[in-house]
């Protein structure tokens, strides 16, 4: 082993890896992937027994009250912010894809990486973080996951849409996804096929979106494409 001369700190980075080099090894490290290593919460946490715990109807209560608290760091809309929450529980539950099975609201992985900054999520992390005193006070007896979609539920109710009630039992995951393929684009927001049509097992029509451009492919506004786009996307979601 050659000795050292002059530095003996080894040298860390972001310097080329094996899997650089062989891009297509197997990936034996997505075994421990949400292992109890990375759960802060202990391998004898039980999130069915501290739910029984949780006053329900105290934290609705509160989530009910949050709504119309607007706060001057980030002003609610017209004096709600139902509108910002429901967004926030849709946008969890409409990264679905029927495909594989994976996304979703049931794994709180909106506070990861990319989601948390897709261009579709923009300031969503205001909506969490409006939620960040109801967390502390119920603590483990509600996870992020099931605080998202509970939050977007009081929010219909609030405003007079009758929900078909809530069902608990979401349990967080406390890294990204690792094992997820995002599609081969190096940059947000571009296309994934030169047609603008989202192909299997991936929904989006551009990185960085839930669905489609509003604006159309290529912000064109051209609506015979946009349907074009729609059809594919809801079609690969279905």
């Amino acid at each position: 082993m050659p000795v050292p001369s002059g530095r003996s700190r080894p040298e860390r980075g972001a310097g080329t890896t094996t899997r650089d080099w062989w891009p297509n090894q197997l990936r034996v490290d997505l075994l421990n992937q949400h292992s109890n290593r990375s759960n802060p919460l202990g391998e004898d946490f039980d999130y069915r027994k501290e739910f029984s715990k949780l006053d329900y109807y105290g934290l609705k209560k509160d989530l009910k009250a949050l709504l119309t608290e607007s706060q001057p760091w980030w002003p609610a809309d017209w004096g709600s912010y139902a509108g910002l929450f429901i967004r926030m529980a849709w946008h969890g539950a409409g990264t679905y894809r029927s495909i594989d099975g994976r996304g979703g609201a049931g794994r709180g992985q909106q506070r990861f990486a990319p989601l948390n900054s897709w261009p579709d999520n923009v300031s969503l992390d205001k909506a969490r973080r409006l939620l960040w005193p109801i967390k502390q006070k119920y603590g483990q007896k509600i996870s992020w996951a099931d605080l998202f979609i509970l939050a977007g539920n009081v929010a219909l109710e609030n405003s007079g849409f009758r929900t078909f009630g809530f069902g608990a039992g979401r349990e967080d995951v406390w890294e990204p996804d690792l094992d997820v393929n995002w599609g081969d684009e190096k940059a947000w927001l571009t296309h994934r096929h030169p047609e603008a049509l989202a192909k299997a097992p991936l929904g989006a029509t551009e990185m960085g979106l839930i669905y489609v451009n509003p604006e159309g492919p290529d912000h064109s506004g051209e609506p015979l494409s946009a349907a074009a786009a729609i059809r594919a996307t809801f079609g690969n979601m279905a």
